[in-house]
């Protein structure tokens, strides 16, 4: 039996890797410009509010004075927590957008 040509092996693989350098070098503008980029989360009506960049970081937590009654604090912790989970989400959602523009909706495994 001879040695079959697959379709030119080291063609395909530097293919590939010029694919994946252009992914990375793509991923890495995208993580950048979501650095940039910030969502706006409520809670309770407005009462509380949680602004979040890209990096999933907190900028910054509003709280109405109305919904400070120094009776009922875990409301209060409820809210603010509430806000601070759903800022989260937006900022995970905008991270898949972004991901899903680079991969062409590919699912890779380990990129985020």
């Amino acid at each position: 039996m001879g040695r079959k040509n697959f379709g030119g092996g080291m063609g395909n693989m530097q293919q590939l890797m010029k694919q994946a350098q252009k992914m990375q070098a793509e991923m890495q503008k995208m993580q950048e410009e979501l650095g940039n980029k910030t969502v706006e989360a409520t809670a309770g009506g407005g009462m509380v509010t949680v602004v979040a960049n890209g990096k999933q970081e907190i900028l910054s937590i509003k709280i109405d004075p109305e919904v400070v009654d120094p009776d009922d604090v875990e409301m209060l912790e409820d809210l603010v927590l509430a806000a601070v989970n759903e800022a989260h989400t937006r900022v995970q959602e905008m991270m898949a957008q972004g991901m899903s523009r680079i991969t062409g909706g590919l699912n890779i495994p380990g990129l985020m």
